[in-house]
């Protein structure tokens, strides 16, 4: 077994077992907390989603991506790193503690301003550990970082459901989120013993600067778009429709969410190893185009089919206005691996400027279609979402297909026979809904129906077959 598939598949069996894992409690939990909390509560906190993420972005700045990417390490480098994370992460506290007042002004909720002063704790404390994640991740310790998430949200998790139990309402998802801060940074530092000895290098901060400044100006677009829909809703409509749009979303990502993360934090670091080898990194990375499809494509289309039974039984009914958000969602969140892996390979090969310029018409573009939807409500804005994840993956697949011969029309033959047939596999199980059976029944033998109907059109599949041995292996492997 080569190098790269062994780093791979253990890789993979870690950062699945985090994230999965992670997703699951999450889920589990959330769906605890959503039925002891309202959409009301989410839509509160979701108001301050872009503040958090731009500052977030500001702090990293690209320097994990970048760090990660080079491959002779110094301390230096470290050392550098983690200073200026520290630095920026205090600067961004003490602007958002001086602008939360004008922000509960902007939204018209009081409470917001109290809120934001608390929650923004967590980007000080988040820097402290983003050194010791970047030095894991290189050393492809996904064991690690696995341990330390699952505690983390396993602790953080009970202690909002307390809370929320207890009365506590919107506090009690502010109070999860700082116990999640506080107790990764606690692991981190049992599970990376690693403590700064050199002082600040400018060489290395223009190293890890010039490299990561163009991920910072796209992942500023990108998180300023991704956040936008949240401010716009949150300003001209109520935090009810906001909590709804926000559950949908959630949702809607999660089969996404939890491939993509997988495969991208642990695909980075190996396609960076074959960055001087085009062929092998191309070969690789087509592989994980067609993997990454065909779990997400059946994924999202499952969660479609079953999206209004799903929600009456783990949310209950006060959530069933977050139906069609959910459905429309899956529609544009099973694109989004195609653009995230075509991404990245302009990362691992260096190119961070045409990350860049990519990141600049495509959100040129989407703020251009989603203020076009905002005056027609709520739905209306989904739908934009919708449209915009299709010229994205077009737009992204451009330099891939100049640079490398894999454009757009290529990478649709790689993964459209996953799309179709799960397109197949699933359509009965929507239908079911149609005969008023019980929710539990739709969802349990819907699950079953479609698996087998998928199973059956992908047994011959190369790559099918390929992930089964793969998964056995490490299942049976003591």
């Amino acid at each position: 077994m080569s190098s790269v598939k062994k780093e791979t598949i253990k890789g993979v069996k870690w950062t699945a077992i985090e994230k999965i894992g992670a997703q699951g409690i999450h889920f589990f939990l959330g769906i605890i907390m959503a039925r002891l909390l309202t959409p009301e509560d989410y839509g509160t906190v979701g108001m301050l989603a872009i503040f958090i993420a731009v500052s977030q972005t500001f702090i990293d700045s690209g320097f994990s991506n970048a760090l990660i990417r080079k491959v002779e390490h110094t301390e230096e480098d470290f050392c550098t790193a983690l200073y200026f994370n520290i630095a920026i992460s205090i600067v961004c506290y003490v602007v958002l503690f001086f602008m939360a007042p004008y922000v509960g002004e902007f939204f018209r909720v009081p409470i917001l301003c109290d809120i934001l002063r608390v929650q923004s704790i967590t980007l000080v404390i988040n820097s402290l550990m983003s050194v010791q994640v970047s030095r894991l991740t290189i050393a492809l310790d996904f064991k690690a970082l696995a341990k330390r998430t699952l505690i983390s949200n396993i602790l953080s998790g009970l202690v909002g459901i307390y809370l929320a139990y207890n009365g506590w309402g919107v506090w009690a998802l502010v109070v999860q989120t700082l116990i999640v801060s506080v107790s990764n940074l606690f692991f981190i530092c049992i599970y990376c013993r690693w403590m700064p000895r050199k002082g600040f290098s400018t060489q290395s901060f223009h190293y890890l600067f010039s490299y990561g400044s163009k991920l910072l100006a796209s992942g500023l677009l990108h998180t300023i778009y991704s956040q936008l829909t949240p401010l716009i809703i949150g300003r001209y409509y109520t935090s009810k429709d906001l909590g709804e749009y926000s559950r949908g979303s959630q949702l809607a990502s999660c089969p996404t969410d939890i491939t993509t993360s997988i495969l991208g934090k642990v695909t980075f670091p190996i396609l960076a190893k074959l960055q001087n080898d085009e062929q092998r990194l191309i070969a690789v990375y087509r592989k994980y185009i067609c993997i990454t499809s065909m779990v997400i494509f059946f994924g999202c289309m499952f969660l479609c089919a079953i999206a209004k039974p799903l929600v009456n039984v783990l949310l209950t009914e006060k959530w069933v206005n977050c139906v069609v958000f959910l459905q429309l969602f899956c529609f544009g969140a099973m694109f989004d691996h195609i653009c995230k892996l075509n991404l990245n390979l302009l990362q691992v090969i260096g190119r961070s400027d045409l990350f860049f310029r990519l990141e600049v018409i495509k959100k040129t573009i989407s703020i251009a279609i989603l203020f076009m939807a905002v005056p027609y409500g709520v739905l209306a804005i989904c739908i934009s979402k919708i449209i915009y994840t299709q010229i994205a993956v077009f737009i992204n697949t451009y330099y891939t297909g100049k640079l490398f011969g894999l454009g757009y029309l290529q990478q649709v033959k790689d993964f459209s026979g996953f799309w179709i047939k799960s397109f197949v596999a699933c359509v009965p199980v929507y239908l079911l809904a149609f005969f008023q059976l019980p929710d539990l029944i739709i969802l349990m033998g819907g699950l079953f129906l479609s698996i087998t109907i998928y199973w059956l059109l992908l047994r011959n599949n190369p790559y099918f077959e390929e992930m089964s041995s793969m998964l056995k292996c490490n299942l049976l492997k003591k």
